[in-house]
């Protein structure tokens, strides 16, 4: 992994990034963030860290001072390459030195600050050894919408995911399917994935037959038969940014049934679509699609929330699911999903990535919605 990301992000672009995020910290009544290696982290710099290090990397926001990131000294010099660096100052450490003074000498002692979720404990345990009057909440506690809303540089990436994932579809849905294994499709699928774009693949769901009432079955070594519904839902990242799509398949024609609740997902699909508009409440999505499926008598076989968000990673917030207040704001990016799954016979889900506009929404994925027949 290099320590860059795509340059069509410019130092300023993770200045203002950074300046927003410590004015939403301050919005939530937190001293500060401190940010690890991971999303976070290469959203608001550009800077991505070698993944396996116990050395602490952190960056420290404060409205107190412009952005500091320390660093290890012998990852310095890739730190100082990233697009964002020249928006903040880099404080390296050697071993053998303390890297928790360095970084509580640039704290308020008895601050409360935000931390990224994937903080090495150690690291966080040793802070607040070092400050044993502060205290800290999550990122996805305190600050959830942070990433949300995309900018239009942002929103003209997830869109080229999008047609990515929506290339693999078309590729795949001419494989055969009948007398292969799950896991070879899965494997077609992670490389067209990459033929597209990609550079990481983080899921190839194939879920033939009873396996589709699984929402999360992945691949197995199930030989995949003909009457089998299909269900696929695949996605990564595509330059930083996200991709996440569902069709459900049938190898050969369907039966009646197999039709109807293929149908029945696709009209709560849309139901939750026309939806979203600016305003309204992330709850309101998973209201409408949910209740197509209810009405239809299959309520109880719809068992996940319709929604999550995406961008830097394939699941964030927001989330569409009962109980989430949040409106609605442009630029938003989310799943609409929908599924129904019969234990023991199959399983139907449709998925499409949508963003929020000015006026309603529009799907990042174009493929037919309808039921698609597979050899």
């Amino acid at each position: 992994m290099t320590g860059r990301t795509p340059a069509r992000f410019t130092a300023d672009d993770y200045r203002a990034r950074m300046e927003r995020a410590v004015h939403a910290a301050g919005d939530a009544g937190l001293a500060g963030l401190l940010v690890a290696p991971g999303p976070d982290l290469v959203w608001l710099t550009g800077y991505a860290p070698p993944a396996a290090t116990e050395r602490l990397t952190l960056l420290v926001l404060t409205p107190e001072r412009d952005p500091v990131l320390v660093v290890p000294a012998l990852e310095a010099p890739d730190a100082a390459k990233a697009a964002g660096a020249p928006a903040l100052t880099l404080r390296d450490w050697t071993d053998g030195k303390d890297p928790y003074a360095a970084t509580t000498a640039l704290l308020d002692t008895g601050g409360r600050f935000g931390v990224s979720d994937n903080t090495w404990a150690m690291h966080l345990l040793n802070l607040q050894k070092a400050l044993p009057d502060s205290s800290y909440a999550s990122l996805t506690e305190a600050l959830p919408m942070l990433r949300a809303v995309k900018d239009a540089a942002e929103l003209e990436l997830m869109a080229a995911a999008g047609a990515a994932a929506d290339a693999t579809f078309e590729e795949i849905r001419g494989v055969p399917f009948a007398g292969r294994r799950e896991s070879e499709v899965g494997a077609d699928l992670a490389d067209l994935l990459r033929r597209f774009g990609h550079s990481q693949v983080d899921f190839t769901i194939v879920a033939s037959g009873p396996n589709g009432a699984d929402p999360h079955h992945e691949v197995g070594d199930r030989v995949i038969e003909h009457g089998d519904m299909v269900v696929l839902d695949f996605g990564g990242l595509k330059d930083g940014y996200g991709s996440d799509t569902s069709r459900t398949v049938h190898v050969g024609e369907p039966t009646d049934e197999e039709r109807r609740v293929h149908d029945l997902v696709r009209e709560a699909q849309e139901a939750g679509f026309c939806a979203v508009r600016p305003g309204v409440a992330c709850q309101e999505v998973d209201r409408a699609a949910r209740a197509v499926i209810a009405d239809a008598g299959y309520g109880e076989y719809f068992i996940h929330r319709t929604g999550h968000g995406i961008g830097v990673t394939t699941h964030e917030p927001p989330y569409m699911i009962e109980g989430e207040e949040q409106p609605l704001v442009p630029g938003m990016c989310f799943s609409v999903e929908p599924g129904v799954y019969l234990p023991g016979r199959f399983g139907v889900r449709i998925e499409d990535i949508v963003t929020v506009t000015a006026d309603g929404g529009r799907r990042l994925n174009d493929t037919t919605r309808e039921m698609v027949v597979v050899g």
